[in-house]
């Protein structure tokens, strides 16, 4: 009934005025839910961590740093919703909830006298004010790349909106120094302190050294050219180096112990679709991840290759219903990284799916990687093709679907995990 009245609406309304009137719903709808659940944000020290890619590992790298530092915390992050220690998959597909749902979510955050919520901003959330009100105590940045012009239409506009959430005067500020979007959110002004990181010299925060291994990395991190840290994480990358640094720098401004970071860094084994291990035990590796951007998926290929003995094997898509120039770039960079690529579906939504894969596959034809794709529309197929012709050293990766536990095809939710899928397949082989 909703989405019929809005459709009404559309219609009869030049887009100007209609524009207005969906500001004017959604301020006023979170004031009314919030104020239907006792503003249970207020009062609540909010870290908020923004950004195209890594929001949701950042995320839980901080949080366990605050509680390896004795803090109740509260998170919320597109794998994993976790209150005072009671930790549970987030199987809403979506990053923020409803404007219902994540004021319950900070009712049961009060409710449990958390110290600190953490949680991902994203960039829908903050154009529709789903978080408006929300008190940020700290506005984290990891980095702003391509994606979502679906909606935002530029990436200036796309800024923009990200910029809103720095607009609101935190009382601290993490930058990432490296971003090419750097200098427009350093305008931004923390009330108390703001910090920069990243490798470069001018990073406040800098990490001085990466070292790369199949099961986990180490840095070394300098912070304001005193405090040196050296740091081990279960997770691999070179970009998950960067996802420490601002965990890290964000810590270090709230005064947290160096030793408690160190060890809360270490304490993450694991996120959820976030470079996730599927099996033990075989000759070759088998990995999915979230990287659904043309950004997200170079770095983790290149972090895939670094650790790779023998090929690197893609199972990868695109979403329906979203960004369609970015298809034809991640084409191009399968095409470029991958040794072998099997082009599949992932969630068409309400898109004919053949068209998202010959987009896909443009890219791949320009980065003259034809002769080694293959073309499988049924994902299930190409996960089991993938891990046939996979060798002793061999590294075969699932990307774009990551935690998710059901898929979007032609309006309806169907039941899917990617890990799940290569698990039954290999019980299958067995």
């Amino acid at each position: 009934m909703k989405q019929m009245l809005a459709s009404g609406v559309r219609k009869l309304l030049p887009s100007g005025a209609v524009g207005g009137l969906e500001e004017a719903y959604r301020k006023s709808r979170v004031r009314l839910v919030s104020a239907r659940y006792g503003n249970p944000a207020k009062g609540l020290k909010v870290i908020a961590v923004t950004g195209t890619n890594g929001k949701t590992t950042t995320v839980a790298y901080l949080n366990e740093i605050l509680k390896e530092a004795g803090k109740k915390t509260a998170m919320f992050s597109t794998a994993v919703i976790e209150v005072a220690g009671d930790a549970r998959r987030n199987d809403l597909n979506a990053t923020v909830a409803t404007t219902a749902q994540m004021q319950r979510f900070f009712r049961e955050a009060k409710r449990a006298g958390v110290d600190y919520v953490v949680m991902e901003f994203p960039s829908h959330a903050i154009h529709q004010h789903k978080l408006a009100g929300v008190p940020v105590e700290m506005a984290i940045m990891t980095n702003l790349t391509q994606d979502h012009l679906d909606y935002h239409g530029t990436m200036e506009a796309y800024a923009e909106v990200k910029g809103r959430l720095f607009a609101l005067n935190p009382k601290y500020i993490v930058l990432n120094r490296d971003d090419e979007w750097f200098d427009y959110f350093d305008k931004f002004r923390a009330t108390s302190q703001k910090i920069t990181y990243g490798k470069s010299a001018e990073a406040e925060a800098r990490i001085d050294h990466v070292k790369l291994f199949r099961k986990g990395t180490e840095l070394g991190m300098l912070i304001d050219h005193q405090t040196k840290l050296e740091l081990a994480t279960a997770l691999p990358g070179d970009f998950n180096a960067y996802n420490v640094a601002a965990a890290v720098s964000g810590a270090y401004l709230l005064g947290i112990d160096i030793q408690d970071i160190i060890e809360g860094v270490a304490n993450l084994e694991s996120v959820p679709g976030r470079f996730e291990r599927v099996v033990e035990g075989l000759a070759y590796d088998v990995i999915v991840d979230y990287a659904h951007t043309p950004d997200g998926l170079e770095k983790f290929l290149t972090a895939a290759k670094a650790i790779t003995k023998n090929r690197i094997i893609l199972v990868f898509g695109a979403c329906g219903d979203r960004d369609r120039g970015k298809r034809p770039i991640m084409g191009e960079i399968a095409a470029k990284l991958a040794d072998r690529i099997f082009l599949t579906d992932e969630e068409s939504y309400n898109e004919d799916p053949q068209v998202i894969r010959d987009m896909i596959f443009d890219g791949i034809e320009k980065a003259h990687g034809a002769m080694k794709t293959t073309e499988v529309a049924d994902r299930y197929e190409a996960i089991k093709k993938a891990l046939s012709v996979a060798k002793k050293g061999d590294t075969v990766l699932i990307t774009g679907m990551g935690h998710e536990v059901y898929r979007i095809v032609e309006g309806k939710r169907i039941p899917w995990n990617d890990a799940a899928a290569v698990r039954e397949i290999l019980d299958q082989s067995k």
